[in-house]
């Protein structure tokens, strides 16, 4: 495989000068990988292995720049500089020279390294070969046991680039499956977190269940593999139907969070329909409260449409239904057409979700707490979140649109004791 000089291999696109490095130093990894198959990130990540003074050296680097500096792991000298638009790791060679280093890597593919002074690939296990074939293979059983994490980084890693498994690779990740629960279960939702977020890939996740690996995690997940490889296709086809919505399957659940809501959807599938044992299984590999509560309300509002077919859900009904899947509702649409639920059927929801003016799927407060204690002569009790809601759902069902109207229609309620 030939080597282009752009990107990576020309310095200036580096966030710190070649010279900071001391000799020999090598970069290595799914950078070298990316740039010889001709992959481009946005965001630049470097890992370097060196002879000596690795962090010295990543502590000089964050000096001189102004970046942020943090100490990885201060037995094996792993440690990184981070830039704005860029993160360097910079790790002692396992051994003390490169060979062994590379000879404890998980993948042919990723025992790549690249000299940036001499311009020289060095590539002992013939990496750029399994990258021609677009195969990943193991370097050795024994690397894939010392870090179990490993096994599922294969699936992963075959999903993001459109790889398949070396067949006896594949046999030994089968073997070694059970060891994956010796692992960190952050670690395992970190990596089983970029497995659901690469598109049209369902397929992997089904191969890595099938092969051991999520099964203990998931036990019910079996059960739905054929829901879960339908959640690509169906936001295609919501796709065509609706961009709009559609868009908004790749935002994150929230901000600080790097599930997207396609990957949410996906989630759901592997999980108990039983929201309270999905809520163990979520809880057990520590997702966030936010992920948990948005994984258990896509159970929930799956569950309703598939109790009441959308055409016959009532007004207050769909009330609720926004009301708990909330921002969430492009991931419960996949959800539903995946399931069977018709794309027709799920229009006028799908209409109401992106109006923002529309009073069932986004109402607006015609009265507050407040301006109805004050209206009504009422002290803070229970009855003001009740009538409240009495509020909500008449404005849902057209009874009311004012403040006056709200106002009046309390008082009412009031007197009738309801």
């Amino acid at each position: 495989m030939s080597k282009p000089f752009n990107s990576i291999w020309s310095t200036d696109t580096w966030p710190f000068d070649r010279e900071w490095l001391p000799q020999p130093a090598y970069l290595v990894g799914g950078a070298v990988r990316d740039q010889l198959l001709g992959r481009k990130a946005e965001y630049l990540d470097l890992d370097f292995v060196l002879l000596e003074e690795a962090i010295t050296t990543a502590k000089n680097i964050a000096k001189y720049y102004k970046a942020g500096f943090v100490l990885l792991d201060a037995e094996r000298q792993i440690a990184r500089v981070v830039f704005p638009q860029a993160t360097v790791d910079f790790a002692q060679a396992e051994g003390s020279s490169l060979s062994q280093d590379l000879q404890r890597r998980d993948f042919t593919i990723n025992a790549i390294a690249y000299n940036p002074f001499t311009q020289d690939l060095i590539d002992p296990h013939q990496g750029q070969t399994d990258l021609k074939q677009r195969l990943i293979r193991m370097i050795s059983p024994e690397n894939l046991r010392d870090d179990p994490l490993r096994l599922l980084r294969g699936y992963r890693q075959a999903a993001q680039l459109g790889f398949q498994l070396e067949p006896q690779t594949q046999a030994t990740i089968r073997q070694l499956a059970p060891f994956l629960t010796q692992v960190a279960v952050e670690r395992v939702q970190t990596e089983l977190g970029y497995l659901l977020n690469v598109s049209g890939k369902a397929l992997w996740i089904k191969q890595a269940i099938e092969d051991g690996l999520l099964s203990s995690f998931f036990p019910n997940a079996s059960q739905h593999f054929d829901r879960l490889l339908e959640i690509d296709p169906a936001a295609e086809r919501l796709n065509q139907q609706s961009p709009t919505l559609t868009l908004r399957l790749s935002h994150p659940i929230r901000d600080t969070l790097k599930t997207s809501l396609l990957a949410l959807a996906k989630l759901t599938c592997l999980l108990s329909p039983d929201p309270a044992v999905a809520e163990v299984e979520l809880t057990q590999l520590k997702y966030s409260k936010t992920e948990i509560r948005a994984a258990i309300a896509l159970i929930k509002g799956l569950s309703s449409l598939q109790q009441t077919s959308p055409p016959q859900i009532s007004l207050r009904q769909q009330y609720f239904l926004f009301q708990e899947v909330g921002t969430l509702f492009p991931a419960l649409a996949v959800q539903a057409v995946a399931w069977g639920l018709s794309i027709e059927s799920l229009s006028p929801l799908i209409e109401r979700f992106l109006n923002p003016d529309d009073p069932v799927a986004h109402p607006q407060l015609l009265i507050t707490g407040n301006e109805l204690m004050a209206g009504l002569n009422l002290s803070p009790s229970p009855k003001i979140g009740q009538l409240l809601m009495k509020i909500q759902l008449a404005q849902v069902e057209g009874q009311i649109s004012t403040a006056e109207q709200a106002l009046k229609f309390a008082a009412q309620s009031l007197e009738h004791g309801e």
